[in-house]
């Protein structure tokens, strides 16, 4: 199925070179961002007061949240559980303060507007968050190994190489971009990067398969020539794809309200970002590395050596 045709193939990798020094600076100063500012990690992984409060009716969140940072809990997320009168209330450490105070504090705050009643309240230690933090980082490194090794005995090496520097190009994209902006960084927005790698590298796998297979359609095209094709003929079925994606990804993004909104963002920019790379990233890495007829149909040959007398 098909939305367009483009007749003409586009000339993508003649841009690669522009395209490349721009990824180039982008994930650098992403790098810097990271370095320098860091991210805003959540309670997930900082540690801290987790409260579950109940009201007699439909609770606004909205007026919640700004009646605690009216007294001084501006950091606290504040977003609806289970039902629309259940409320769970996350508040960072606070020096000199238990976690039953603060607890005590919030729900005297609370109190005032109308009858709220206290269902459970649990202390997150930063040494959880270390964790969770250690284990996030090392669910990331082996779902990269094993893409990388998938690609490397479904392709070949260079389609491999290409596709990890893309998806690190994304991943690093998206976090620093987190660390710039100061936006807090959960479990939630872990998840939703992990789905950006199996994303980018679906979309990636696609465009190097049209391209393994012009590798023997095209006898007398370029190395340039080959993938500008392969990357035409499938850029109705990416536009198509992304665009249905973005639309689910921006009804949480815009109703989701607080619990799915830095997920739905963080989707975002890596759907943009990954589609971005796997066309301007991937192909121009797996060019320069030196791609050729001979990598991709090595059986071929092998069997026209056989049937000569």
């Amino acid at each position: 199925m098909e939305l367009f045709r483009i007749k003409k193939d586009v000339p993508f990798m003649s841009y690669a070179g522009v395209t490349s020094i721009i990824s180039a600076l982008t994930f650098a100063l992403a790098i810097v961002f990271l370095a320098m500012r860091g991210l805003n990690f959540g309670v997930d992984f900082t540690g801290g007061t987790v409260m579950e409060v109940a009201y007699p009716q439909a609770a606004d969140t909205q007026k919640i949240r700004a009646t605690l940072a009216a007294h001084g809990f501006a950091d606290a997320t504040v977003q609806n559980f289970g039902t629309a009168r259940d409320v769970m209330i996350r508040l960072p450490i606070k020096k000199g303060v238990s976690s039953a105070q603060l607890s005590e504090q919030v729900l005297s705050e609370l109190r005032k507007d109308t009858a709220v009643e206290m269902r459970r309240v649990e202390f997150v230690g930063p040494q959880v968050g270390e964790e969770l933090f250690s284990d996030g980082f090392l669910a990331l490194l082996l779902v990269s190994i094993g893409i990388m090794i998938y690609l490397a005995i479904r392709f070949e090496w260079r389609f491999a190489v290409a596709a990890i520097v893309a998806t690190l190009h994304d991943v690093v994209i998206i976090l620093g971009l987190f660390a710039f902006f100061r936006w807090e960084f959960s479990l939630t927005v872990l998840a939703a990067v992990l789905a950006i790698l199996g994303y980018s590298v679906n979309d990636t796998v696609v465009v190097f398969d049209r391209i393994r297979e012009n590798f023997r359609k095209m006898r007398k095209g370029s190395v340039a020539e080959i993938i500008d094709n392969a990357i035409t003929r499938t850029l109705s079925r990416t536009v198509m794809t992304h665009v249905m994606t973005q639309l689910m990804v921006f009804s949480m993004l815009f109703l989701g309200g607080e619990i799915l909104y830095y997920f739905a963002l963080a989707l975002t920019i890596g759907i943009v970002v990954g589609t971005y790379s796997s066309v301007l990233v991937a192909s121009p890495i797996v060019m320069w590395l030196g791609i050729s007829r001979e990598d991709l149909i090595k059986v071929d040959k092998k069997q026209e050596a056989d049937a000569l007398p």
